[in-house]
């Protein structure tokens, strides 16, 4: 069944206006920063909302405000599994077959195939404060999955766990995506989640829709500094050059040039290049090469700011402060990064997208 839906409903400062669609087997990401609206969409979709406006159909049904969510069929899973602490894992599975109105016995039984799909059918007697963060997510799709849902709504399903175990839940609602052929809208604010799992992703900024489309072209090449932000790409304005190549102007010294995959703008013509920071490498800067005349892709800086991120370090240089570069630790120690020294930056063609703006 598609789930197709119009909402408009008033919080915080704004007024929510989002129309999405979500196709069997498909995951749609909803990507935006805190109090964009993301939860408020979900609510509003799985019926928690009854002040919200719109229209709400999945497949052949219309889910009018009046149908109270427990007669819609859509799961719903957030931060927190949120299970019934008295219950065993197996009998928190069953818990939704059983309020259909399914035997005991028979929705056990589905209880134990939906564990199975989620690994964890080896724990089905443990209670909830026996299982680690991990697996009670785990659980708690399972639960969502029993019910039999004709949709399922993810309201950031990973922002509690850590690393790792958000790695093995995202593996599993992959598979999930695969397995049971439901539309499936994903809110996260994590971009890696939507790379790894969404098809189409929707960028909300104070409730309204910034950039929708396929995953790859959203966070590929963001349209404007909000999206850039959001994806966590660099987004560059500059002008074509009659080589092909896209010329971006520099705070200080000669004017950077970037070539990659997409469509370049004319010569003269307005455009736009998008890159990872990550994508960014380093190299100590030989004696001479102050100017890089020409060269694509590369350019001279001196570092100027320095913050941890998870693994390695962002930075930027003082020539080109709107480019954030990742560093690897082992890199930076490598290389003596430092607030001060002089490197060269180079980022291959492969990883630079460019656009046209006209």
């Amino acid at each position: 069944m598609t789930l197709s839906a119009e909402i408009r409903c008033r919080t915080g400062g704004f007024t929510l206006d989002v129309a999405l669609r979500a196709e069997p087997g498909e995951v749609v990401a909803v990507l935006g920063p805190n109090g964009s609206g993301k939860s408020t969409l979900l609510g509003a979709i799985a019926g928690h909302r009854p002040d919200a406006e719109g229209t709400v159909t999945l497949g052949e049904r219309a889910l009018g405000a009046r149908v109270p969510a427990e007669e819609r069929r859509i799961g719903m899973l957030g931060q927190r599994a949120l299970l019934f602490p008295h219950l065993t894992a197996l009998e928190n599975v069953a818990f939704g077959p059983r309020a259909q109105a399914v035997r005991r016995d028979t929705a056990r039984e589905r209880a134990r195939e939906h564990l199975a799909a989620v690994g964890l059918e080896e724990l089905a007697a443990r209670r909830p404060h026996q299982l680690s963060g991990g697996q009670q997510q785990r659980v708690a799709i399972a639960r969502a999955l029993a019910a039999a849902p004709d949709a399922l709504l993810l309201d950031e399903p990973f922002a509690a766990l850590d690393a790792l175990t958000a790695t093995q839940v995202r593996r599993i609602v992959a598979e999930l995506r695969d397995r049971v052929a439901i539309p499936i809208v994903l809110v996260t604010h994590d971009a890696m989640d939507a790379v790894v799992l969404a098809a189409r992703t929707i960028v909300l900024r104070e409730g309204r829709v910034e950039q929708e489309g396929a995953t790859a072209e959203v966070l590929g090449h963001p349209r404007s500094p909000f999206v850039a932000a959001v994806a966590g790409v660099n987004l560059l304005r500059g002008t074509g050059t009659a080589d092909g190549a896209v010329r971006v102007p520099a705070l200080s010294g000669p004017d950077l040039r970037f070539r990659g995959h997409g469509t370049a703008p004319a010569e003269g013509a307005p455009g736009s290049v998008a890159f990872a920071p990550a994508a960014v490498r380093l190299r100590p800067l030989a004696t001479g090469a102050e100017g890089l005349g020409n060269a694509d892709n590369a350019w001279a800086g001196t570092i100027d700011l320095m913050e941890p991120v998870p693994g390695g370090i962002r930075l930027t240089c003082r020539e080109a402060p709107d480019i954030a570069v990742v560093c690897p630790s082992s890199t930076a120690a490598a290389l003596g990064v430092a607030t001060g020294a002089r490197l060269v930056f180079h980022v291959d063609e492969g990883e630079v997208s460019t656009r046209s703006s006209e």
